[in-house]
């Protein structure tokens, strides 16, 4: 990618999508590193085959995620409320594009209505709290937060995250002089409808950002370039 980057994220519905589908999709944007959510275990046996650096836990629930990268880095998995924070600490020792450091991070804010009823809206406070925290108490002068925020940017925890870092989909399409696109549908091939899987940059200045239909999932993946 000569001296920028390219990063995914991808929902992956609780392991229902098409492992080969998203293998295809690394390959054909030839991807750095994925943050994944709802990672299933034949996703990260793929994903491995061509990313082999990271750290990916899968599960057979909506629990699974993870981080993965072409070359080396140093991972954090930080505990959180509900599920935790995967964080890769890219060198320019490792990453030659780089002339700084730059973390990589990706997030999975529960949903409102998660079961049993009334818990969702608390324990998405307290995970919001524990990013927030995260974010100031580890200050990143290059900076990616990618995940699934189950937010759009009608709703406040957007809101919070925005006012601390830039969302690299308004950033690209501002430039571009076009909408910016919705990644969630009520299933696979469903029209997509909200927008609530993001990419926030601090210190970083997005280059180009695209929303990919991935086969299986009701998630699109989201890429994005990014250059210091």
């Amino acid at each position: 990618m000569g001296q920028t980057l390219r990063v995914m994220s991808a929902n992956l519905w609780w392991g229902k999508a098409d492992a080969e589908a998203l293998l295809a999709l690394i390959r054909l944007y030839e991807v750095d590193a994925i943050g994944c959510q709802e990672l299933g275990f034949e996703q990260a046996e793929a994903i491995s085959e061509e990313l082999a650096f990271g750290a990916l836990s899968p599960s057979r629930g909506p629990e699974g995620m993870g981080i993965a990268l072409r070359r080396p880095a140093a991972i954090e998995v930080v505990p959180m409320t509900y599920r935790p924070l995967h964080v890769a600490r890219l060198n320019p020792a490792d990453w030659p594009e780089l002339a700084a450091p730059v973390e990589i991070a990706t997030t999975h804010l529960a949903a409102p209505h998660i079961p049993p009823y009334g818990i969702g809206p608390i324990t998405r406070r307290r995970q919001m709290r524990q990013l927030e925290s995260y974010l100031v108490e580890n200050p990143a002068a290059h900076r990616l937060l990618v995940g699934d925020f189950n937010a759009t940017p009608l709703w406040p925890a957007y809101r919070r995250i925005a006012s601390q870092l830039t969302d690299a989909a308004v950033a690209v399409a501002q430039v571009e002089g076009r909408p910016v696109s919705a990644t969630w549908g009520p299933g696979s091939g469903a029209r997509r409808v909200l927008r609530i899987d993001h990419a926030f940059v601090g210190g970083l200045t997005p280059l180009a950002f695209e929303v990919v239909e991935l086969a299986g999932s009701d998630h699109a993946a989201i890429v994005i370039d990014f250059s210091l």
